[in-house]
């Protein structure tokens, strides 16, 4: 039974970079992994891409024959990997039971209304796939109280679209020490909590919401994703260990990865890990570690690190230092082994 990842996003979401990074990292823990780009307007993957939706049709084909824009293209573009499915399934049974990264396009229309991403991968769902929806947002929309609710609500609305298990990640969180200070902690905008609270806060970033219709607007936003309670979001830097294994338990324990999988593939050692995990990062940790005191975090691993290499250099000398060593002769016992001759 193999197991994926549809990675989603907006433009600039980090998708691609996600999608490098934990291939990167499942290579580290030794599980077998491949990208697919399905994205035909990326014509340089910053992976080593398995399969590419461009060999079967490019974005410039398209606009060039219909007259399309770049986003209808895309659009047109995913039609036609969902009317030619059999291109799809035959280059994904050549990759096995390898752990599969779906990279897709960013133009938000094909995870909130579209349907041929959805069939695309409800098709996939009845070949045995197991797919968890990863939805990334660059955390600067915690800067600005439109965009963050703009992005719960284009999460909310790809949740309800894609109809998988579904993971939220604000992406890029190494830099939001770098932005204005946000108004409230960390925790509020990763729980979504009483939107309520972030209205003041909505007024003041323009003055043209400070009307009593813009006000009732804005309620009634607040209402409707209050009253789903289905949007959380995970953090992530993706270059950052500790916070890829994080989001790499959240992933595995929502398709059900940790709980068994395909013979031969998946990390044992990794499972059972998991299995022991009594507890993912909490977010007051991460309010410590990405805010408060980054500063000392970041030099606390880099000397952890440095101390890993140093112990790993150690054991690789010392293992040469003993092949050098030359072996003891055997010693003389003094007892002789007759063999009878065969008659």
């Amino acid at each position: 039974m193999p197991f994926g990842q549809l990675v989603l996003g907006s433009p600039g979401a980090g998708k691609s970079t996600f999608c490098d990074g934990m291939h990167q990292f499942m290579g580290a823990i030794g599980r077998q992994c491949s990208v697919v780009n399905l994205d035909p307007a990326n014509d340089h993957t910053n992976y080593p891409c398995a399969l590419d939706i461009r060999n079967l049709v490019t974005l410039e084909e398209i606009m060039s024959d219909d007259r399309l824009g770049p986003n209808g293209g895309v659009l047109y573009a995913l039609e036609e990997l969902e009317n030619n499915m059999e291109w799809l399934e035959e280059g994904l049974k050549e990759l096995g039971e390898d752990y599969i990264l779906f990279d897709c396009p960013g133009q938000v229309e094909l995870y909130t209304h579209h349907n041929s991403l959805r069939n695309i991968f409800y098709r996939l769902q009845k070949l045995g796939y197991r797919l968890v929806a990863v939805h990334l947002s660059d955390c600067f929309c915690l800067t600005q109280p439109s965009l963050y609710i703009s992005n719960v609500l284009l999460a909310l609305r790809a949740m309800l679209q894609m109809d998988l298990p579904h993971i939220n990640i604000l992406t890029k969180i190494d830099k939001i020490a770098s932005y204005d200070p946000l108004p409230f902690n960390l925790d509020f905008y990763t729980e979504v909590q009483d939107l309520s609270y972030l209205l003041p806060e909505l007024e003041q970033e323009s003055p043209a919401l400070r009307s009593d219709k813009f006000g009732r607007l804005n309620q009634a936003v607040a209402d409707v994703i209050e009253r789903f309670g289905l949007v959380r979001f995970e953090v992530l830097a993706v270059e950052n260990k500790k916070s890829m294994m994080h989001i790499l338990r959240v992933i595995d324990r929502a398709g059900g990865y940790v709980f068994g999988g395909a013979e031969g593939t998946n990390d044992s050692i990794w499972q059972v890990a998991m299995r022991n995990e009594s507890s993912l990062l909490d977010v007051q940790d991460l309010q410590e570690r990405w805010i408060d005191n980054k500063e000392a975090y970041d030099e606390a691993e880099r000397q952890e690190e440095e101390e890993q290499l140093r112990l790993q250099a150690e054991r690789a000398e010392a293992l040469q230092d003993s092949a050098d060593i030359p072996l003891p002769p055997p010693s003389d016992s003094g007892i002789t082994v007759a063999r009878k001759k065969k008659t």
